[in-house]
């Protein structure tokens, strides 16, 4: 007897239990009939293989095979309907089920082919995909017109109007790239949307800090304005509220080295040290004002969840990427390195993600150096977090930004010094 068939065949009936396992689980749970439990679903993964195996000496066979299984299952899915109008059950009237039946029936054909761990793979993201039937009805259940057209936005703006951009310098003084312009505008749209999504899918119950930290996906200084707000009308929510800050700054750090990623990866990894420490550093404080602080359920202002896939906001991160690239690259052959530091001064007043981008791409194409682009954005950051605490204090009022302070101090501190053993470490 050949082992590796046993051993294929076994794999396969594994995989057809594993999926059946899932459905009648699920259907038990629910209350609902299926026409297809463990048992079903390892033969129909039996069958899979069998017909792969005879197919090697019967061409055609894994075919004929095909067309009876699918036959069988739509027998099964007309009978359900048909039972269903009876009313003589409770029947659900999707077919997920049935085409789990058929993926099952190609997994198993798949062993039969020396597909092994593809076919495993593949089993499980079906799993997994079967799992996320009640997370992704609760997300369906919360997505609005306003979601679908921000999707079909960012898809347009990456696939339709990308494409078709001159990639080159334009304009006055060669100083405007449309291309990369564009590109970057759908760099941030797209991580903004991810953080959008995130939120819409874990809702704002679950307290400021978590609230915090998925808004720091979207806009830190956003998500500064409106806990500020509420620490301003319920100053006992202060530390609850500094804690959220505290959380959105620090994803933006790590926001930051993600977005360099993306354009420059050596640079990001001159970034990668000090922004890893102020990170850490964030995420220690945010953690002491959690354990320190009381438990609350509230809901936030909506405000700053607002759908950042708008055509304006769209127009608007690409043309702030589009002004501080030219800036940069014209004050940078006007001025050299200072030059570059005092666009990032002005940048980091209003928008970090623009400066990042710029100076990423600057660095990419040679036209700076890693160390000129490192601190450019490590200043533009220092300006943004000091920006943040004077919104905190002119809005939060005393109660926030006493505790703030304390999260700035520490943060930009390590920042710095962190920088500092960075250039000493890269000069040595």
């Amino acid at each position: 007897m050949d082992i590796h068939i046993v051993k294929s065949i076994l794999i396969a009936i594994a995989i057809g239990f594993m999926i059946g396992m899932q459905r009648a689980i699920y259907h038990l749970n629910t209350g609902e009939t299926s026409f297809a439990g463990s048992r079903t679903f390892s033969i129909i993964a039996l069958i899979g293989y069998l017909a792969g195996f005879i197919n090697n000496y019967f061409q055609g066979f894994a075919l004929v095979s095909a067309v009876m299984t699918g036959v069988v299952i739509a027998i099964a899915y007309y009978f359900k309907i048909y039972i269903s109008q009876k009313g003589s059950s409770k029947i659900d009237y999707g077919s997920t089920t049935h085409f789990a039946a058929i993926a099952t029936y190609l997994l198993g054909l798949m062993v039969s082919l020396n597909f092994e761990k593809y076919a495993i793979f593949a089993g499980v993201l079906v799993v997994v995909l079967l799992e996320l039937k009640p997370r992704l009805q609760r997300f369906e259940a919360k997505i609005t017109a306003t979601d679908i057209n921000a999707a079909v936005l960012l898809l347009a703006i990456t696939f339709l109007v990308l494409p078709i951009l001159p990639n080159k310098m334009i304009g006055p003084y060669h100083l405007f790239n449309p291309y990369k312009t564009w590109l970057m505008a759908v760099i941030i749209s797209t991580l903004s949307f991810i953080g959008y999504a995130a939120i819409k899918i874990f809702g704002h119950k679950k307290g400021l800090f978590l609230t915090g930290a998925l808004g720091g996906l979207v806009s830190s200084t956003a998500v500064t304005i409106s806990m500020s707000k509420i620490a301003a009308t319920r100053k006992d929510l202060a530390p609850h509220a500094a804690g959220a800050i505290s959380l959105a700054c620090t994803f933006m750090f790590l926001r930051i080295v993600v977005l360099a990623f993306v354009v420059n990866p050596s640079l990001a990894l001159k970034l990668l040290w000090p922004f890893s420490i102020t990170a850490a550093i964030g995420l220690m404080f945010t953690y002491y004002l959690f354990k320190h602080s009381r438990p609350v359920d509230i809901k936030l202002d909506d405000g700053f969840a607002q759908n950042p896939l708008q055509f304006s906001e769209a127009v608007k991160f690409g043309i702030i990427f589009g002004i501080v690239y030219g800036a940069t690259h014209f004050v940078k052959a006007k001025y050299g390195d200072l030059g570059v530091y005092i666009v990032s001064f002005l940048s980091g007043i209003t928008d970090v993600d623009a400066i990042t981008l710029s100076l990423a791409q600057l660095a990419s194409e040679g036209s700076l150096g890693l160390i000129a682009g490192v601190n450019g954005i490590v200043l533009a950051s220092v300006v943004n977090s000091l920006v943040k605490f004077a919104i905190s204090l002119w809005i939060g009022k005393r109660p926030l930004a006493s505790h703030l302070i304390k999260y700035f101090l520490l943060t930009l501190g390590g920042l710095i010094i962190s920088l500092w053993l960075l250039e000493v470490i890269t000069f040595q």
